[in-house]
């Protein structure tokens, strides 16, 4: 069986391993950082860190094998007045001339900052041997975390947003990058993508300010902006089932799009619920992701399992003895 539940510090290790196989700036792969990551997830499940500062790591795991397999996470809020977040806009800008009887519409890119920036998702990753398996391991990674921000809705913005990777080098390199930011930055794209975690400050001084039109761009670099990356089409299928939209936005650093919605029209947030559980065998179920939360570590489990009732709901036996739950006890859930 696999779980679903919150990161804590003494997975560093295996969460390390993990973290290679993405190596981005919300999950690096550098043993320092993701300790900082690691304790500040700990103290926003127990609720000792400001609602709004607040970054939520899940990590899945093989039960049987005691391994860690994959991870997800939440930033209850991405865009504050010291850390702004910060975006190209993707827009139009038309020209026409008279004399010559000529018209052109330009796409354009435009430096844009939301200093009480929405809620983020992000750090999504299974290890390879374990993609593909029928459980469907990333879609449960990816989903879980719309049944914590349902379970949880105070704490999260009124807009979510995520940030999926465009087509990279092979070696990890953007082409929008080296053809844009580092003529006015003198950073390499992981240089500047390492520092912008914590200080955007140079962006916002050195980047050009007005619009910047497209087609002064090499043709190969035009294509890739906005687009999503092969190893990302799965992710933007998955969230653009449950409502996400492509926002019209993209990254100032690789050009990847951003997708977002308003957060009480995700599906899975409107569809979440708590119920109390029933003694009874969940015959002729939903294929749902239940999850508990008590006061002590870990103080968020979930599982995907099949469930029936709404008000009440019946769980198999597996799925009750894995949460540590019985009749009488309150669950959360999402029907699939």
């Amino acid at each position: 069986m696999f779980l679903i539940r919150e990161a804590n510090p003494s997975d560093l290790d295996q969460l390390t391993a993990v973290a290679r196989y993405l190596d981005t700036v919300n999950l690096p792969n550098d043993p320092q950082v993701l300790a900082r990551i690691l304790d500040l997830s700990r103290r926003s499940f127990d609720g000792s860190v400001p609602v709004f500062e607040r970054e939520y790591i899940f990590v899945l795991e093989d039960s049987e094998n005691h391994r860690l397999v994959g991870t997800s996470m939440v930033h209850a809020q991405h865009g504050t007045r010291k850390a702004p977040h910060i975006f190209f806009e993707v827009l139009v800008d038309e020209r026409y001339s008279e004399t010559l009887d000529r018209h052109f519409v330009h796409q354009c890119l435009r430096i844009g900052y939301n200093y009480n920036g929405p809620t983020e998702i992000g750090g999504l990753i299974v290890v390879p041997e374990y993609r593909g398996r029928p459980e469907g391991l990333g879609k449960l990674l990816s989903y879980v975390r719309f049944l914590y921000i349902g379970l949880h809705r105070d704490r999260f913005r009124d807009e979510v947003l995520s940030e999926l990777l465009p087509p990279l080098e092979p070696d990890g390199t953007s082409k929008l990058w080296e053809h844009l930011g580092r003529h006015f930055t003198g950073l390499s794209y992981q240089e500047a993508d390492r520092l912008s975690k914590d200080n955007k400050e140079f962006i916002r001084t050195l980047f050009p300010q007005g619009l910047i039109y497209k087609a002064l761009l090499p043709d190969d670099v035009q294509a890739a902006i906005g687009v999503v990356g092969a190893q990302t089409r799965g992710v933007e299928k998955m969230l653009r089932a449950i409502g996400l939209t492509y926002a019209d936005r993209i990254d100032p650093f690789d050009g990847g799009p951003h997708f977002h919605a308003r957060t009480d029209e995700v599906t899975l947030v409107r569809a979440t619920r708590r119920a109390r559980i029933v003694a009874a065998e969940a015959e002729d179920g939903k294929p749902a992701i239940v999850s508990v939360e008590r006061d002590e570590a870990p103080h968020f489990l979930a599982i995907s399992t099949r469930a029936s009732g709404t008000g009440e709901v019946a769980l198999p036996e597996a799925a009750r003895k894995a949460l540590g739950v019985g009749p009488g006890d309150e669950v959360g859930f999402v029907y699939l």
